[in-house]
C-alpha cells in the first residue's frame, strides 16, 4: 500500500457539486491499494500516518504528530499512485488492486485512523474528485507498507 501525506492548513475533496470531506488543520493522505496488500499493510500505512511527526512544536521543530497537533486527517483513495511509467510515457497501473480489493482495504486504514481517535474525512472511493489543498511547508511525504522508498 502507497500513500501521499501532505500537511495542510485546510484542504477539501468535492464530487460534482457536493463536498465530500473537508478539513482545517491536519494531514491529507492519498492512498493507493497495490495488488497482494492485506489488512496489515492498512494497517501500517494508517498507523505510520497518525504518527508521523510533521507537526511544530513550541520550539518550531517538526515533533508533533497529527493528534497533538489538533488536526485531523482528510483520507482520499488514489489507484494512480500504483502507476508505473518507467517504460514509455503512458502509466501502467497493473500493480493497482481492483477496487472489489482496493476498497476494503482503503476502508481498513481508514476505520484504523479513527481508532486512533482521529476525525477522519473521506473522498469518494472510485469516483471523480476535485481535491483543493493548502499544503503547509510544503511537507510532502511518501510512504510504503513494502518499504519500496
Amino acid at each position: 500500500m502507497r500513500a501521499v501525506v501532505q500537511r495542510v492548513k485546510q484542504a477539501r475533496v468535492t464530487v460534482g457539486d457536493r463536498t465530500a470531506g473537508a478539513i482545517g488543520t491536519g494531514l491529507v493522505a492519498f492512498v493507493g491499494v497495490e495488488t497482494g496488500d492485506g489488512e496489515s499493510d492498512a494497517i501500517y500505512i494508517a498507523d505510520k500516518i497518525a504518527g508521523l511527526r510533521v507537526f511544530e512544536d513550541s520550539d518550531g521543530k517538526m515533533n508533533l504528530s497529527v493528534s497533538d497537533a489538533g488536526g485531523a486527517v482528510l483520507a482520499v483513495s488514489q489507484f494512480t499512485l500504483l502507476g508505473d511509467v518507467r517504460k514509455g510515457k503512458r502509466p501502467s497501473f497493473a500493480e493497482a488492486a481492483r477496487p472489489e480489493t482496493a476498497e476494503p482495504l482503503y476502508r481498513v486504514c481508514a476505520d484504523r485512523l479513527r481508532s486512533l481517535s482521529l476525525r477522519v474525512e473521506e473522498g469518494v472511493f472510485g469516483a471523480e474528485m476535485l481535491v483543493e489543498i493548502h499544503n503547509d511547508g510544503p511537507v510532502t511525504l511518501l510512504l510504503d507498507s513494502r518499504k519500496a522508498f
